[in-house]
């Protein structure tokens, strides 16, 4: 004989507004219209041919037959929620996947990553350094770190922080025999570009420095090469201050300029949708947000550094 359930949303919102006797604090904990609530408690009463709440003096009350049927599910609807909690407890351990492009994971993810172990032994990190147009979220990725707009469909997508570029270069091109007072100076000088011109030039413009020549100096396919030629004295790059700033603490790059290049595009860390709870792959995102939250609380814009 089969057995007659009715359907669980009509269940769910039956022993919601039962508990909290009112239909609309069932739509709220539910994220759902007082009128939905309603029309699946009405949907409910029709499938079982029972009437389940009376009004009285503007106050919703369960009648004797929906009183006795929520105490025999309410017991249901904890265990479902304590068996969800345990199943995603078992998950908060074990590897964990970061993809990541090379220079995020070289210059942010690797020299924080011990942060992140210590306070997770339990969980055992893979970094996967990927291309441009991998597909980051592939059947073996658990996280990963996009740049980009974030309009990206059918993921979670949480944003790191906003991002710029500066101008960076080594303390011994400052005031070397061509030194860098204004943004014209740069025109004695190499420029080191990070996968196109492009950036540089709009720099210029901004800065009101188009007089100087943006088309010269080599071509770096990654950010973190970039940044090693301006730290060898190679020239002068635009770095992303996401990147650049633990060497320019560390006094290996300078600022010559205060002028920066706010970028579009920002970095985010995204997972699969329904699978953003998991307890690793919580842990991880929330690790990752507060960290960069803390860090650029205690950053400022840099600017010329003499």
């Amino acid at each position: 004989m089969s057995r007659r359930l009715p359907p669980l949303n009509s269940l769910k919102a039956f022993e919601t507004a039962a508990r909290h006797l009112s239909f609309t604090k069932a739509a709220e904990e539910l994220f759902v219209t007082q009128a939905a609530v309603s029309h699946q408690i009405k949907a409910l009463e029709e499938h079982l041919s029972i009437k389940l709440f009376r009004r009285k003096n503007r106050t919703l009350l369960l009648t004797e037959e929906g009183q006795s049927y929520f105490l025999d599910i309410k017991d249901t609807f904890t265990a479902l929620s304590d068996a969800t909690e345990k199943l995603l407890s078992k998950t908060a351990s074990g590897s964990l996947t970061v993809a990541s492009q090379p220079s995020f994971a070289i210059q942010w993810l690797v020299p924080r990553l011990a942060q992140f172990s210590e306070q997770h032994p339990e969980i055992d990190v893979r970094i996967k350094a990927i291309d441009l147009d991998e597909d980051f979220l592939d059947d073996d990725v658990d996280i990963a770190i996009y740049y980009g707009r974030g309009n990206w469909s059918g993921i979670r997508a949480d944003k790191l922080r906003d991002e710029y570029l500066i101008p960076v270069c080594a303390p011994s091109l400052l005031n070397g025999d061509n030194p860098l007072n204004k943004p014209s100076d740069l025109d004695n000088h190499t420029l080191l570009h990070d996968h196109s011109r492009k950036d540089w030039k709009q720099w210029c413009r901004n800065a009101g420095a188009s007089e100087v020549n943006v088309n010269q100096g080599p071509i770096f396919s990654l950010s973190s090469l970039v940044l090693q030629a301006a730290i060898y004295g190679q020239g002068v790059a635009l770095g992303y201050s996401v990147f650049s700033r633990p060497d320019i603490e560390a006094g290996r790059l300078v600022c010559p300029f205060d002028q920066v290049l706010p970028s579009k595009e920002a970095y985010y860390i995204v997972c699969e949708d329904n699978q953003s709870e998991l307890g690793k792959i919580k842990a991880f995102r929330e690790w990752m947000l507060n960290l960069f939250a803390q860090e650029q609380d205690n950053s400022r814009l840099p600017g010329r550094v003499s």
